[in-house]
């Protein structure tokens, strides 16, 4: 039997002198594609910032608070991204977008701003006759070729999308021993946080639309939705089973991420139904438990128990029960995680006892020696802040925690 030393062969007999050359094709057509798009998208910035921005501001036709909030800081992107342009017009795609990445800060004040800036258009269309008379004549204009405003502010957001692939691709194709490599390989991670930033804004907007929408669908002002740090996550029919032998009722229950809100039909059934909240059970203590529905049977019964209310709710489509099961579940894990790494937090900062009981030890002994007039030369002073008022810090301190405790047996809200 025959050794021969040495990496084996590429798949499909290719030489190592064949894979780098496709890998250099496809560097090749990466950049000339990249070198394109920006050209066109350095075009339409402009577009924006001269027959807009700077329009506007001449006329005065907007005030500048409206103005700012419709374009934000398309303008310093127009600035950064036509020194870009220059750097992979010449081939220098790394240095080009390490001198970007320092700016791209830019980019997260315009995506921050996005969703307010179209409210913000969408109102000035409406009220601002002259506004909206010259954003038509404008866009009549033969270099906007039939684009509108609406469709021209959001290139900077879909800009860092394709930027995420274009890099992804470049850094691929180029050999790590290559200079760029490092450069390129710091612009992905950069160009990726701004990516990130856009998507949870994008799902921040979408709960706070769920919020918005179910907090309408509620009759009356006494049911509040939206609450700082709850998300939306499903609602749904479902049968609740009395603990007494009256019927089964069906009701709409709303799930967010610290609490579940039932609720009922309001008047007939109808297109753009209306509901009134009954009770709205918070999830911190809750246990959830799934009593029938284990096997492919049709549908099951679930079983939540809070400290002071119990909820058997039943639903005929196995389907729909296990997802409830797992939306339900998951939102009292989440929850109850939470709380341990808070009252962990809270046991590591709290003062040890015993330095404060033995502080209002010795400040006893010390009223104790005025009073009778002895003095000894060893008596020790306490430190600083510690004395009789030790027991009172220890009472005040204890007090939000039983307050708490007692606000966590409260089990729902009687709406």
């Amino acid at each position: 039997m025959s050794f021969c030393p040495g990496p084996p062969a590429p798949p499909g007999g290719t030489s190592i002198q064949e894979q780098r050359d496709r890998w250099e094709r496809k560097r090749s057509r990466t950049a000339r594609e990249l070198v394109q798009t920006e050209q066109r998208y350095v075009q339409q910035l402009q577009l924006v910032a001269t027959y807009f921005v700077e329009i506007l501001k001449a006329k005065g036709t907007l005030r500048q608070d409206f103005r700012e909030s419709i374009f934000s800081s398309i303008k310093a992107i127009h600035s950064v991204n036509q020194s870009l342009l220059v750097h992979l017009e010449n081939g220098y795609f790394g240095r080009g977008f390490e001198q970007m990445c320092p700016h791209l800060h830019h980019y997260n004040t315009y995506v921050d701003n996005i969703y307010n800036a179209s409210k913000v258009l969408g109102v000035q269309l409406k009220k601002n006759k002259a506004f909206r008379r010259f954003k038509k004549l404008q866009e009549a204009r033969p270099e906007f070729n039939n684009q509108k405003l609406e469709d021209l502010l959001q290139l900077p957001v879909q800009r860092i999308d394709q930027y995420k692939h274009f890099l992804q691709d470049l850094t691929a194709n180029t050999s790590p021993d290559n200079p760029e490599f490092q450069q390129l390989s710091r612009a992905v991670s950069a160009v990726c946080d701004v990516s990130q930033r856009i998507q949870d804004n994008a799902r921040c907007h979408e709960n706070h639309l769920q919020l918005c929408r179910v907090q309408k669908l509620l009759k009356g002002r006494k049911t509040k939705v939206s609450a700082a740090g709850r998300w939306y996550i499903r609602e749904g029919w479902l049968k609740v089973v009395p603990s007494k032998g009256a019927d089964v009722q069906p009701k709409m229950f709303f799930l967010f991420s610290d609490m579940l809100l039932q609720a009922k039909r309001c008047g007939p059934l109808r297109s753009g139904d209306r509901f009134s909240g009954q009770r709205a059970f918070p999830l911190q203590d809750c246990t959830v438990e799934k009593v029938f529905g284990h096997t492919r049977s049709q549908g099951g019964l679930l079983s939540l128990t809070f400290p002071k209310a119990k909820l058997l709710l039943m639903s005929c489509n196995q389907e729909e029960l296990n997802d409830w099961y797992q939306s339900l579940s998951s939102a009292v894990g989440n929850l109850q995680s939470k709380q341990t790494v808070v009252h962990q937090r809270d046991e590591l900062c709290r003062r040890p006892l015993r330095p404060a009981a033995a502080a209002a030890d010795t400040a006893s002994r010390r009223k104790r020696n005025m009073v009778t007039g002895e003095t000894s030369e060893h008596a020790q002073e306490p430190p600083a802040g510690w004395g009789g008022s030790a027991p009172k810090r220890m009472r005040q301190c204890e007090a939000p925690e039983q307050s708490s405790a007692e606000a966590s047996t409260s089990s729902c809200v009687i709406l």
